[in-house]
């Protein structure tokens, strides 16, 4: 399973790393107004998660926050059109000198590639991650929380519409859709098609992918990335 989704995620950000800007705000675009145009498939699937929630016993505090509402959905499509009216890092010089020879060095930021990103109970970082990857041209796979397990399914179904309808590979954005913790694991090891790892979420998290991971893995703390492994 995760060997396929790693080789079409590759083959997939070949095309992303080839896009214009104008061709990924668009994509954006069209992300954030399905988001609203699909909103009642989105909650009925966080109403699953909810219902389950409670069952489990989950605390107020927790299910609060893998819930969506009408109001809540609509600021994260506005969020994905904010994505749009930043600058495009792909191409952009950091610094570059003429040498003695006539030879112009430069540095430039390109594309990751394929990024891994395993988050938790939060629905909104689905989106959030997408966004941002296929601004910066990556594609990416995605690991959310079991608690958010329908919610994530429906909103990426949502975004590899979009994908689709904008001509790019819905392939760009994967999400692993069975909780087994096992994939985990896997998604950890798989190297040969994952360029850069990145946890969100607790200090075990972290931990587990520092150690175990044979990927390259940027972890952090609130707001500030402090390692780079």
């Amino acid at each position: 399973m995760l060997e396929q989704m790693g080789k079409s995620a590759r083959e997939a950000s070949w095309q992303l790393a080839q896009l214009s800007t104008k061709q990924k705000n668009a994509a954006l675009e069209q992300i954030a107004d399905l988001l609203e145009q699909e909103s009642a498939a989105i909650l009925a699937a966080n109403e699953k998660d909810i219902e389950q929630a409670r069952a489990n016993g989950m605390s107020p505090a927790l299910q609060d926050r893998l819930l969506l509402t009408p109001e809540r959905l609509k600021n994260i499509a506005d969020d994905v059109r904010k994505v749009c009216q930043l600058a495009d890092p792909v191409g952009q010089v950091i610094d570059g000198n003429l040498l003695d020879s006539g030879l112009n060095l430069q540095r430039r930021r390109v594309p990751l590639g394929v990024v891994g990103v395993i988050y938790e109970a939060r629905p909104n970082v689905t989106v959030d991650v997408a966004a941002l990857c296929l601004k910066t041209g990556n594609a990416a796979i995605l690991r959310g929380g079991k608690e958010t397990h329908n919610t994530n399914l429906a909103i990426t179904d949502v975004i590899q519409k979009a994908l689709k309808n904008s001509g790019i590979s819905a392939n760009a954005i994967q999400a692993i859709n069975n909780p087994d913790r096992e994939l985990v694991a896997q998604l950890l090891k798989l190297d040969r098609y994952v360029d850069m790892l990145i946890p969100r979420g607790g200090a075990g998290l972290h931990k587990l992918c520092r150690e175990q991971s044979t990927i390259p893995v940027i972890t952090g703390g609130i707001g500030v990335l402090s390692h780079i492994c």
